[in-house]
C-alpha cells in the first residue's frame, strides 16, 4: 500500500514524544478465559518475512509462539495498519510484547456512538455554487460509514439516475441474515459487517442473528443517509420538518460497514471496518463514534485513521457528546476532521400554558398525536419519594397521575422513556423540566404522549408555581399546545451545549474539534425495525426520524468533503479539511 511504510514511523516517534504504554493485560484470573488484544507490526518486517500475505505472516506470527491461530486470530489488518486481533490468554502477552516487529500490543476497547433543511441551511443550494457539476463529479466519489449498519429499502438509498458503481470500486455487498446480495445497488454501493471482536469479548453469542449489515438501531441509517442520501420529496418525522430532504452530496455512494452492536463497537471490528473501507475503494470515511482521549498510538481509531489519511482518504469524526465542560474532545488526532454540533434555523415550538395567570411558557416538542384539548391538572412528584419527580420506572402512582399532566425533572434515565413512564401508568402529558445540569439546551423528541420539553428557567417558574398552588390549597392546572415547525430561527448556528469542548488533552497545542456542523434536530432516514424514540414500545414505523448529537454533524462534513474530493480529486485530505461552506460559498480558495 502506498505510504504503508510511514505507519511504523508514526508509531514509534509517538511512542518517543508521548507518555510511555500505560495498557496493561487486565486478564482474567481463570487462565482459561481470553480477552481480545490488538497487535501492530512493523511493516518492514512483513517485507522481510517472505510470507505470502499479511495473514499468513499473522498466523505464523501466532504459532511461532505456540497460539494457535485457528482459534485465537479473529482479524488481519494491512490497509489501515500492519497487524492482528487476536483473542488471547494473560500468558500470551509478555510473548507477543517481547516478539520482533510487534509494535504495540492494546486491550480491546469498546467505544460508544456519539446520538432536509441543512443543504440550503449551509447554502449549497445557492445559485453561487456549482452543485449540479459536483453531483455529477461526486458519482465517482464512495462515502464508507462506519456505524450501525443499513436499512437498504430507505428512499434515500435510492440509485435511481445513478450511472454504473465507479471502476475502481472492488467493494461488496455481504449476504447476511434479512440481508440478500440484492440489498445494494448504484447508490448503496456495498455493505459489509464485523463482529469477530464483539462476539470474542462476549462469549460468541448471536453470531446467526449479527452476521447482516441490516440496521435495527436506526443510527448508522441517519448518518449515511445525512451524508449521501437521494433527494426525497415531502420527506417529515410525523409531520415535522416537512421538505425534500437530500445528503451533503446525494450523487455520492454509500458503503455501510457495520461495526457497532447494542453493546457498542469494539475497537477491533472498527479498525476491520477501516482496513476493509480502504482495501475496497472508499474516498472518504464517516465514523460518528469514539471513547475517551488516549495517546494517540494507544487509539486505534487515531492509528486507523493516520493509515486511511495516508493513502489519500478524508475522514471525519465525531467529536463527542460531553460538553459543555471543557476537554472533553474525544477523537483528537490531527489527522481527522474532528466535527462538533450546532445548531439550525429551524425549531419545533411548543408551548405551556399555566392556569389561572394564563402565563405561556416556550418549549420544544415532536409530539404528533392529538392536541389537548384544555386545561388539566398538574402533579410533581406524584409518587411515593423523589425519586417520582425525576419521572423513574415504577415511581409514579398511578392513583396521583392518572389525567394528569406531570412535571419530571430531566436527567438519570432518557427523556422519551419519561414520557412513556407517565402514558404507561395514565398520566395525560407530560412537562419535561431541565435541572442545573442541562440548562436551556432543548432537545425536541417525538414522545408517546402530549409533552413539551422546557430549560431550567421555565421548568423552575413550573415548579414554584405548583408548589405555590399546593400551598394554598390549589389545584395547579396547565395546558400544553404544540407550534409545528418554524425557520428562521435566530441566532443560528449555536454551538450545542452536549458538543464536546477542547482543549485537547493529548496534545494541547493540536486545536479541536476542528469545526461544527449541525447537529441538532436533524432529520434522515431512519430503519424500520423500530420507531421514533426507539422503545420498544414504540410501534410507529417512520421513513425519517429527528435526532441530535455530534454523530449527526460529522455526516455532515463527510458529505461536504465528497463534494471537494469530486471537484478536487488530486487534493490531499488536509488540503479538504480547512474548505467549509459558508453564505452560499466555501471558504478560502475551494471550488
Amino acid at each position: 500500500m502506498e505510504h504503508a511504510h510511514l505507519l511504523p514511523c508514526i508509531l514509534l516517534f509517538l511512542l518517543l514524544l508521548l507518555p510511555g504504554d500505560n495498557a496493561t493485560a487486565n486478564g482474567d484470573s481463570d487462565v482459561s478465559s481470553t480477552r481480545t488484544y490488538i497487535v501492530f507490526m512493523d511493516a518492514a518486517a512483513a517485507a522481510a518475512a517472505h510470507h505470502p500475505s499479511p495473514a499468513h505472516w499473522h498466523a505464523a506470527h501466532l504459532e511461532s509462539l505456540s497460539i494457535d491461530p485457528a482459534r485465537h486470530l479473529l482479524y488481519s489488518y494491512s490497509a489501515a495498519a500492519q497487524g492482528f486481533a487476536a483473542a488471547l490468554l494473560p500468558d500470551h502477552l509478555p510473548l507477543l510484547r517481547g516478539s520482533p516487529g510487534v509494535l504495540q500490543v492494546l486491550p480491546d476497547a469498546v467505544l460508544q456512538l456519539h446520538t432536509t433543511r441543512t443543504p440550503e441551511f449551509l447554502g449549497l443550494l445557492s445559485p453561487a455554487m456549482p452543485m449540479p457539476s459536483l453531483d455529477a463529479a461526486s458519482h465517482d466519489v464512495v462515502i464508507g460509514v462506519l456505524d450501525t449498519g443499513v436499512w437498504p429499502e430507505s428512499p434515500s438509498f435510492s440509485g435511481d439516475g445513478l450511472p454504473p458503481p465507479p471502476a475502481h470500486w472492488k467493494g461488496a455487498c455481504e449476504a447476511g441474515v434479512d440481508f440478500p446480495p440484492s440489498s445494494c445497488g448504484r447508490k448503496l454501493v456495498g455493505a459489509r459487517s464485523f463482529s469477530r471482536g464483539f462476539r470474542a469479548a462476549n462469549g460468541g453469542v448471536g453470531r446467526r442473528v449479527l452476521a447482516s449489515p441490516r440496521d435495527r438501531d436506526g443510527h448508522g441509517t441517519h448518518t449515511a443517509t445525512t451524508a449521501a442520501g437521494a433527494a426525497v420529496a415531502n420527506a417529515s418525522l410525523l409531520g415535522y420538518a416537512n421538505g425534500t430532504a437530500r445528503g451533503m452530496a446525494p450523487g455520492a455512494r454509500v458503503a455501510a460497514y457495520k461495526v457497532c452492536w447494542p453493546e457498542g463497537c469494539l475497537s477491533s471490528d472498527i479498525l476491520a471496518g477501516i482496513d476493509a473501507a480502504m482495501a475496497d475503494g472508499v474516498g472518504v470515511l464517516s465514523l460518528s463514534l469514539g471513547g475517551g482521549s488516549a495517546p494517540y498510538f494507544e487509539d486505534t481509531v487515531a492509528v486507523g485513521a493516520f493509515g486511511a489519511a495516508a493513502a489519500g482518504v478524508f475522514v471525519a469524526c465525531s467529536a463527542g457528546n460531553a460538553g459543555p465542560a471543557g476537554a472533553t474532545v474525544a477523537n483528537s488526532a490531527p489527522w481527522v476532521a474532528t466535527v462538533g454540533a450546532g445548531t439550525l434555523d429551524r425549531g419545533f415550538p411548543a408551548h405551556v400554558t399555566l392556569g389561572p395567570t394564563g402565563a405561556r411558557l416556550a418549549g420544544v416538542s415532536l409530539y404528533a398525536g392529538p392536541a389537548q384539548p384544555a386545561m388539566l391538572p398538574m402533579v410533581y412528584g406524584g409518587g411515593r419519594d423523589n425519586a417520582s419527580k425525576l419521572c423513574l420506572s415504577g415511581t409514579l402512582d398511578p392513583a396521583s397521575v392518572r389525567g394528569r399532566i406531570v412535571l419530571c425533572d430531566r436527567g438519570v434515565n432518557a427523556r422519551v422513556e419519561k414520557g412513556a413512564v407517565v402514558k404507561a401508568v395514565g398520566g395525560a402529558g407530560m412537562v419535561l423540566a431541565n435541572t442545573a445540569a442541562s440548562g436551556e439546551e432543548l432537545v425536541a423528541d417525538s414522545h408517546l404522549l402530549p409533552a413539551v420539553a422546557v430549560g431550567k428557567t421555565a421548568g423552575d417558574r413550573i415548579r414554584n408555581y405548583v408548589y405555590a398552588a399546593a400551598a394554598r390549597g390549589n389545584k395547579p392546572m396547565a395546558m400544553l399546545s404544540f407550534g409545528g415547525t418554524v425557520l428562521g430561527v435566530r441566532p443560528a448556528p449555536v454551538v450545542a451545549a452536549f458538543s464536546s469542548r477542547g482543549p485537547n488533552t493529548v496534545v494541547p497545542h493540536v486545536l479541536k474539534p476542528d469545526m461544527i456542523a449541525p447537529g441538532v434536530n436533524i432529520l434522515a432516514g431512519w430503519t424500520g425495525a423500530k420507531g421514533p424514540t426507539g422503545l420498544a414500545k414504540d410501534g410507529r414505523r417512520t421513513r425519517f426520524n429527528i435526532i441530535s448529537g455530534t454523530s449527526m454533524s460529522c455526516p455532515h462534513v463527510s458529505g461536504v468533503a465528497a463534494l471537494l474530493k469530486a471537484a478536487h480529486p488530486n487534493w490531499s485530505p488536509a488540503a479538504i479539511k480547512p474548505c467549509r461552506p459558508t453564505q452560499g460559498a466555501f471558504s478560502g480558495p475551494c471550488i
